[in-house]
């Protein structure tokens, strides 16, 4: 009986766990009606300041509340804001346009990495990466 109570509580704890991990209807609606279209207009704005097709991708399942998911709106329009002043010659054009995917996670750090076609956006609670942080690596 003894091994059986901490087994049931591990057992417990793991599924509540698990439960937060799945984003609610709050989250769904917000991605849906904010998340999403900012994302197509950065997609819309690399296409027309910088002449790439940039796929997005969000990991929706490390971003569990509007407030996690409001950083991801807020890294897109980071994006808008500036790619049409840094894409204002060829070398410039170039650089953004070796990105062919940019995926968003919330990992508890601010960062963004690229490598191979690939740039990763991370998100940690209350912040994202600047347009310098991710132009100073595309143009590597």
């Amino acid at each position: 009986m003894k091994n059986k109570i901490p087994l049931l509580l591990v057992a417990t704890l793991s599924l509540a766990v698990a439960s937060l991990a799945h984003a609610g209807k709050a989250e769904r609606d917000f991605f849906a009606a904010e998340v999403a279209p900012a994302l197509k207009t950065a997609a819309s704005t690399l296409k027309q300041s910088c002449g790439c097709d940039v796929k997005m991708d969000v990991k929706q399942d490390s971003f569990q509340t509007v407030d996690h998911l409001r950083q991801v709106r807020y890294a897109a329009g980071t994006i808008v804001d500036n790619a049409p002043r840094y894409c204002n010659d060829a070398p410039s054009k170039a650089a953004v346009c070796q990105l062919k995917t940019l995926e968003f996670a919330r990992t508890g750090t601010t960062a963004f990495k690229f490598a191979a076609g690939k740039g990763t956006i991370t998100l940690d609670e209350s912040s994202y990466p600047s347009w310098d942080m991710l132009a100073a690596e595309l143009d590597k």
